[in-house]
Parts: structure tokens; C-alpha cells; sequence
């Protein structure tokens, strides 16, 4: 395939230079969101018409489910990327989705859709992390914005469409099993490709270590997990952005659309609302990230919480079809300015020996926040109500941009990762 170095050579790095592999494993990663994006619309209208659930935190259950053990795979994507190679937990996060969307369709009880929501993060965290982690490998360190750009683009693109598609068939033909027939075909044409035509990436983090100036000795797991959490102030200001930024998008997905239908929207409107904020959030990234490239990464992702500060507080006041397009719109802009700059941070900080190990760490406690969004917006909503949680994680995420402000330094300048 074009774009991959014959046997025994020199690998280059770039996206112009390995412009087949980089396009496939965009397409791979739009085949990750779509798997996700099939229960973005219907999940809560299908807990609450089928299975008659009344709390919202118990609603909200299999978002937190998935965040965890998305969560976890993602630790354990990056440390097994590196021992065993990309392409092989590539394909063993597509195997495990397999069942997914059977499960769905034919569950008997809401216990059984929140055991479908642990093979689909595992999955998850199997499959996008290892497309983020492959996608560095090849672009080296001048176009990782853009690189993270396209890869988050596609992705959540497909989470769009994905929530559109099945809001439609709902709409149409019922809650199950049509909606999803979509994840069959995703997961089929994920693992396909991932088996045939994806090639390992490995030697390319390699020789751009080469490159590099030593880092001494190997860092310990222990090491690198304590850098990227708190020790290192670029490192761990990241991660406190990623796990707010899942922590409000784990509201989205769940409370959005109760709220809608609360303000009186049809389900077919629900799901063009759903649709839109990751919609917006794909398109948005072709810019931002390589943006981020040019600008730096630091202001781009403070700014880009504020945003979606005020675009859930927006959601959380102004509940009018008006309100709801204004916000999920400026919610998806907010969150395509921070989510590729996040992972180009990361890239720029971590040295590739350990960079897919941080990666790990990194969207471990990102997408923890699924879970602690879920969790808190379930508890505040059954108390206060829809409202008063959509503000109480407006306020967090306006924290969160603040930490950013004033710990974070800029990280780009450097003209590629170094070991401090």
C-alpha cells in the first residue's frame, strides 16, 4: 500500500509521506465512532419506553459503565501497543465489539445493555486509542495537530451521522432492532480492514526516537503514569482538561436528550439535536487542529473550555429549540478547539519511547470522566433537576479552562518531544 516503507528500510515520518496508511486508519477510526454514535440518540427514550426507568442515575448507568471500562482499555492500549504492536490490539478491540450491537437489539433487561456498554468500551479504548497512537507514529512532530484533527474529525463525524441515522429509524420503524443494524455493518468493515490492510506503525515511533536526544533510562509505568497525572504541570494540566471535557460530554449524551424531550422536541428532532453538537465538533476539528499547529496549544484549549462553559449554561437557561441549536453549536466548537490539541499536547511533551504509554494514562483519566459525568449529573438531576445539572458542570468546565490559564505553559515551541 502506499504511503509504507519496503521491508528493512528506513521509515519516514509525515503525513505526505504516508498518506495511504494515514487515510485508512482515518476511515478505521470513522468505523470507532459510528459504534458509539449508534446509542447517542436512543439509549435514554429505550431505557425509559422499554424498560421503564424512572431515576436518571440509573439511566445514566451505562454511560458510567462505559467510561470505565473505556477508561481502563485505554491504559492498557498503549502499554500493549507498545510490547505487542499496534496493529494486533487494533484488531482485538474490533473483535470485542462484535457482539455489541446484537446485544442491543435483543436485550431482555437494562442489565444486559449496560454489559453491552462494557464490551463497547473496552472496545473503544482498544480501537481509538491505538488509531490516535498510530497516527502520531506516522506523522513525527510537525503536523500532530493536524494529524489529531483528522483522527478526532473522523471519528466523531461518524458519531454524528451514527446519531442522526438512528434518531431516523427510530423515528421510523421503532427503538430496536433497526437502529442497530448500523453497528453490524461498522464493526464487519472495521475489523476487515484493520486485519487486511492496516500495517504496524511501531518502527516509525522508533526511529524518531533515534532521532531524539537519550532519555537516560527507561521510565518505569509507575514513573510515567505519576508524570502525566500530577508531576509534570503541561502533562497533568492536559489530563485535568481531557477528564472535564468527558465529564461534561458523559452529560451530553445522556441528559440532552431528556431535556429536549422535556421541552416538548419529537424524537426525530432529538436526534438532529443529538447529531448536531458531535456534527459540529467533527467538521470543526479539520480546522483546530491544524490550527493548534500554527497557534499553539495552550490558549486553543483554555479557550475551548470556556466555551463550552457557557454553551451548557446556555443549554441549562434558555430551554427553547433557539437555545438548544445555539448551544450544542457552540458546544461542538468548544470542544473541537480542546480535544485534538489535548492529544497534540501530549505529543509534544512525551518522548516516543513512552508517548503511547502516556497516551494511555492520558484518555485513562479522560474518559474517566465519562463515568463522573454520567454519575454527577444523574445524582444533581434526580435532586435539583435537568436544569441545575447541566450548570453545576458548566461551572466545573469553567474551572477547568482557569487551571489551564494559569499552570499550563505552551508546549509547541519545542521543536519535538523531549524527555522532561
Amino acid at each position: 500500500m502506499a504511503g509504507v516503507a519496503p521491508l528493512g528500510s528506513t521509515p519516514e515520518l509525515g503525513i505526505r509521506a504516508n498518506l495511504g496508511q494515514f487515510s485508512l486508519l482515518v476511515l478505521v477510526n470513522a468505523f470507532v465512532g459510528g459504534m458509539v454514535g449508534i446509542e447517542r440518540t436512543i439509549l435514554p427514550a429505550l431505557a425509559q419506553q422499554e424498560f421503564y426507568l424512572a431515576e436518571r442515575t440509573a439511566i445514566l448507568s451505562f454511560i458510567a459503565v462505559f467510561g470505565i471500562t473505556k477508561a481502563i482499555a485505554n491504559y492498557f492500549a498503549g502499554r500493549l501497543g507498545d510490547r505487542y504492536g499496534r496493529k494486533a490490539i487494533l484488531i482485538a478491540g474490533w473483535l470485542i465489539a462484535l457482539p455489541f450491537p446484537f446485544l442491543l437489539m435483543w436485550a431482555p433487561s437494562w442489565e444486559w445493555v449496560v454489559a453491552a456498554n462494557v464490551l463497547l468500551g473496552v472496545s473503544q479504548g482498544l480501537t481509538w486509542s491505538t488509531a490516535v497512537i498510530m497516527k502520531i507514529d506516522l506523522a513525527g512532530p510537525s503536523n500532530r495537530g493536524l494529524a489529531m484533527g483528522l483522527n478526532e474529525f473522523a471519528g466523531y463525524f461518524a458519531v454524528a451521522i451514527a446519531a442522526w441515522a438512528t434518531g431516523y429509524l427510530a423515528a421510523h420503524y421503532g427503538l430496536r432492532p433497526e437502529p442497530f443494524y448500523l453497528g453490524v455493518g461498522f464493526a464487519l468493515a472495521g475489523l476487515l480492514l484493520s486485519i487486511f490492510a492496516v500495517r504496524e506503525t511501531h518502527a516509525h515511533a522508533a526511529h524518531e526516537a533515534i532521532s531524539l536526544a537519550p532519555i537516560g533510562r527507561p521510565m518505569s509505568q509507575a514513573e510515567i503514569f505519576r508524570r502525566t497525572s500530577w508531576q509534570d504541570r503541561n502533562l497533568s494540566s492536559v489530563t485535568q482538561a481531557g477528564f472535564v471535557n468527558n465529564l461534561n460530554d458523559g452529560l451530553a449524551w445522556g441528559l440532552f436528550p431528556m431535556i429536549f424531550a422535556a421541552a416538548g422536541l419529537r424524537l426525530e428532532m432529538i436526534g438532529l439535536l443529538a447529531a448536531l453538537y458531535p456534527g459540529v465538533w467533527g467538521l470543526s476539528q479539520l480546522v483546530t487542529g491544524a490550527l493548534s499547529d500554527r497557534v499553539g496549544r495552550k490558549w486553543l484549549i483554555s479557550a475551548g473550555m470556556v466555551v463550552q462553559a457557557a454553551a451548557l449554561a446556555l443549554i441549562g437557561l434558555v430551554w427553547t429549540t433557539a437555545g438548544f441549536v445555539a448551544g450544542t453549536v457552540l458546544l461542538g466548537l468548544g470542544t473541537a478547539m480542546v480535544y485534538p490539541t489535548l492529544l497534540a499536547a501530549i505529543g509534544d511533551v512525551a518522548h516516543p519511547s513512552w508517548r503511547a504509554s502516556a497516551v494511555g494514562v492520558y484518555r485513562l483519566w479522560r474518559d474517566a470522566g465519562y463515568a463522573a459525568g454520567a454519575l454527577l449529573a444523574g445524582i444533581v438531576a434526580d435532586q435539583f433537576g435537568l436544569a441545575a445539572a447541566t450548570l453545576v458542570v458548566a461551572a466545573l468546565t469553567l474551572a477547568s479552562g482557569t487551571v489551564v490559564a494559569l499552570r499550563m505553559t505552551e508546549t509547541h515551541r519545542r521543536e519535538g518531544p523531549t524527555s522532561s
